[in-house]
């Protein structure tokens, strides 16, 4: 679960109306800025002339015009505290298309008129846009080296525009360059904050770095940011579930079962996926079981030292104990986070209680607290809706041997490894305008072809009613061959999936 957000990655259209002097129109600032100066009022002039022409030489000749007079103004001229210079002469390096330049003679622009940021924001997206675009058409087309090089010119164009950064970010993260893509997730959150429109970009950014953070167990950093997310997002449950799993692995238990008790408490306010999603991280912030055999060895090492010498009962008397200490205090403590993780994940199953994920996780967790007749009943409920999952078949082998029923456990692990005629995995469940998009994949994991079959999908409501059915036809699959499916049922009820061959 420990995944950040992804995005859509879409071109930019490009401005209109404002953009008027690259398609046979003049558009002058929206702002209060005079040119005050002849030479000034010059270039001006010949960069209006250049964008009404139709002719490409007269076009050529009327910008080098207005780059001399410019230029003349701003070195020799005494104009170079004069803020229209400057700003017609951005106008110029975005006709000849010169991002440096256009960047450098606005920043000067702006510095001595902060009134017309606004103007100059509009100018320099124009060349913007295209930069951008390039990126998510490398990206689109696999070209990640072009799409960050791209990225990067975007960003020096517009510094305060966060996309850019996101994009980067996210590059970086998929390619796994986790370092890259916490640096760049940090840019998008502080360049956002700037701007309340960037609200969305920020908050998926805080939430992108604290999650990569937290996979690294950077837990002092990830622990900063979560604290800084919910600070601005109070009651996100799953960002509090993070916090919480952070603060045990720091030692911090108590504080971590506060806040897993907070949010349970709010679990009716809160949906089935939000839900599962506590669940599964407290779940999964119950720490690995100490090595008591380790501190047994380091103990008896230790107790020989002791003079006068100590009797080897008495060392085994008093090192038992300290391992015995360590396996019963982490007992407790595990047995309070898996039953926290059980009363959430209880409250989501009552929301959707065929929800595949949930199933999984819930069957997961009554396997760690040895609660052996929850274990079964869910591992039962799970293999109605996904008998060809081994993931699935294991838990209800691990849910059988649990409960001693030895020869059921035994058929179960054998369908798993070698009498299963084909692995059936969801890959994505997500909704959409229509219903859901449904993907998976067939593995063939046995060492000879397996015969051709069909799989029907019965896709349900929260009442298991049914909405819709759809049916996969499996050709004859290699062995350790995988065959690839999709399907698109309609129903904006659809909340879950079972499926069965035939």
């Amino acid at each position: 679960m420990r995944t950040v957000r992804s995005f859509v990655v879409v071109l930019l259209c490009m401005l209109a109306g404002r953009l008027q002097a690259q398609s046979g129109g003049w558009a002058g600032p929206k702002c209060d800025l005079k040119p005050g100066h002849f030479l000034v009022n010059g270039g001006q002039l010949h960069l209006q002339n250049a964008a009404k022409t139709k002719f490409d030489d007269q076009k050529k000749k009327e910008l080098e015009d207005a780059r001399k007079v410019l230029d003349q103004a701003v070195t020799t001229g005494g104009q170079e505290k004069n803020p229209a210079a400057w700003y017609y002469l951005g106008r110029y390096y975005i006709m000849v298309n010169d991002a440096v330049g256009m960047d450098t003679a606005f920043t000067r622009a702006e510095a001595l008129k902060p009134d017309c940021k606004a103007d100059m924001d509009v100018w320099r997206r124009y060349l913007w846009v295209p930069t951008f675009n390039a990126g998510v058409a490398a990206w689109q087309a696999n070209n990640n080296d072009s799409a960050i090089a791209s990225f990067r010119r975007s960003m020096a164009l517009l510094p305060q525009e966060p996309t850019s950064y996101k994009y980067l970010a996210t590059l970086y993260y998929n390619a796994g360059q986790t370092d890259s893509a916490l640096v760049y997730f940090r840019r998008t959150a502080e360049v956002a904050a700037k701007d309340p429109k960037f609200a969305q970009d920020r908050k998926d950014a805080l939430y992108n770095l604290g999650r990569i953070q937290h996979s690294l167990q950077r837990w002092p950093d990830a622990q900063a940011t979560y604290t800084e997310y919910l600070s601005l997002y109070p009651n996100d449950p799953e960002v509090l579930a993070a916090l919480g799993s952070v603060l045990m692995q720091r030692g911090n238990k108590d504080s971590a079962f506060a806040i897993y008790k907070q949010i349970i408490d709010k679990a009716d306010s809160m949906g089935f996926v939000p839900l599962l999603r506590v669940g599964v991280e407290i779940s999964q912030a119950v720490p690995s079981e100490p090595d008591t055999g380790a501190a047994g060895t380091s103990c008896r090492t230790q107790a020989r030292t002791i003079r006068p010498a100590l009797t080897v009962a008495r060392i085994r008397a008093r090192c038992d104990s300290v391992t015995r200490e360590m396996s019963r205090g982490y007992a407790a403590s595990s047995r309070e986070a898996f039953q926290l993780a059980g009363r959430a994940l209880d409250a989501s199953l009552k929301l959707n209680p065929y929800y595949r994920e949930t199933l999984i996780h819930r069957t997961n967790v009554a396997l760690g607290l040895q609660d052996s007749a929850t274990a079964l009943a869910m591992a039962r409920r799970l293999i109605v809706i996904d008998p060809m999952s081994r993931t699935s078949i294991r838990m209800a082998a691990y849910a059988q041997q649990l409960n001693g029923k030895v020869d059921s456990a035994l058929h179960y692990y054998r369908l798993a490894d070698s009498t299963l005629l084909a692995d059936v995995t969801i890959s994505q469940f997500d909704s959409t305008e229509t219903g859901r998009e449904v993907k998976g994949i067939i593995t063939n994991v046995r060492p000879t072809p397996n015969q051709p079959f069909k799989l029907v999908f019965d896709f349900v409501n929260a009442k298991n009613e049914l909405v819709e059915t759809d049916t996969v036809q499996v050709a004859a699959i290699q062995a350790g061959q995988s065959q690839a499916f999709e399907l698109k049922p309609k129903g904006a009820a659809i909340v879950a999936w079972r499926y069965k061959k035939e």
